[in-house]
């Protein structure tokens, strides 16, 4: 079973959920919000696409970070960032099992998933 990490009021993340619906993808969905963020489940989303792909910098979020914690980033740095707010990572993103989709094009997934 797929699962798929988000925020449930995200409209991203609500037109992913209503495509997978529709197509019959089992999947799981874990709600940053509610159901947290572990460093392990960092740790192994950042082990199979690079950090910088996960870190949303057009976002809110980043946007009311310092200009000292938006600087000079490393992995370690940007970890710890997201682990603080996960809403820094880039919505929805898609563990596949073999393959982790970040974000969510209807091309992509059809491609990807059917």
């Amino acid at each position: 079973m797929h699962t798929l990490y988000g925020i449930k009021n995200c409209d991203t993340v609500k037109k992913a959920r209503q495509w997978l619906d529709e197509n019959n993808i089992d999947y799981q969905f874990h709600d940053f919000r509610v159901d947290g963020l572990t460093l392990a489940q960092l740790n192994d989303l950042s082990r199979r696409v690079e950090w910088s792909a996960l870190l949303n910098r057009s976002s809110t979020s980043w946007r009311q970070l310092s200009t000292e914690q938006q600087n000079d980033l490393t992995a370690e740095k940007a970890k710890a960032l997201m682990l603080a707010n996960p809403t820094l990572i880039k919505r929805p993103v898609l563990d596949a099992g073999d393959k982790l989709i970040i974000g969510f094009k209807v091309d992509h997934y059809k491609i990807e998933l059917l």
